[in-house]
């Protein structure tokens, strides 16, 4: 979760990312991925929900595509931060998702945390204690769709389909066809509500 829109934003905001757009910079963060893990093995995409998953899926479906020798299920699978978060107390209550691990779980393996925004550096603060009292990875590597800055935390993501410099006052509105009734987009919106922070 991030500070991007529920699906409940105006919809009147400046497009800054289309359908094509994200379909381009998910393929290189999959062949980034790729490359730096010097192919698939040991390789697991955990995507936070929402919009985290079904990127992880998509990551993983293009990876899947490149490396025949992996599929999209061996993985893929969705980690739930929700009872992780510092701002449980601030926050309209939230209904946790399932996690959900590949078959091979995460220990000993390459994982990269898949989000849409990465913006305070909090939900992935989030993820990394959920990850915990789950296994012991190898190693611990992010992938984000939109990274827009003002971080509070000292996190930084490994893969970035696009920088996005933003004032806190904007909102980063993200729109998946899984998620969002078919729409397909990245828009800024302006200004954000306070106390919403990823």
């Amino acid at each position: 979760m991030n500070n991007s829109l529920q699906a409940t934003g105006t919809g009147n905001g400046r497009v800054v990312l289309g359908s094509a757009d994200i379909d381009r910079a998910l393929t290189r963060i999959a062949h980034e991925i790729l490359e730096s893990n010097r192919g698939p093995e040991q390789l697991v995409l955990l995507g936070i929900p929402r919009r985290g998953f079904p990127l992880a899926q998509r990551l993983a479906a293009k990876i899947a595509a490149a490396e025949p020798r992996v599929t999209a299920a061996d993985i893929v699978g969705q980690l739930d931060v929700t009872m992780f978060r510092d701002d449980l107390s601030r926050q309209p209550t939230r209904a946790p998702q399932r996690t959900e691990l590949p078959p091979s779980g995460i220990d000993d393996k390459v994982v990269v945390l898949v989000d849409d925004v990465l913006y305070s550096g909090r939900t992935i603060r989030a993820a990394l204690d959920a990850l915990v009292d789950l296994g012991r990875p190898k190693v611990v590597r992010l992938a984000v769709l939109v990274d827009r800055g003002h971080r509070e935390l000292p996190i930084r993501a490994d893969y970035v389909g696009k920088n996005l410099p933003t004032s806190s006052s904007e909102r980063v509105w993200v729109q998946l066809a899984e998620t969002d009734d078919g729409a397909e987009q990245v828009l800024i919106e302006g200004p954000a509500q306070e106390g919403v922070q990823a």
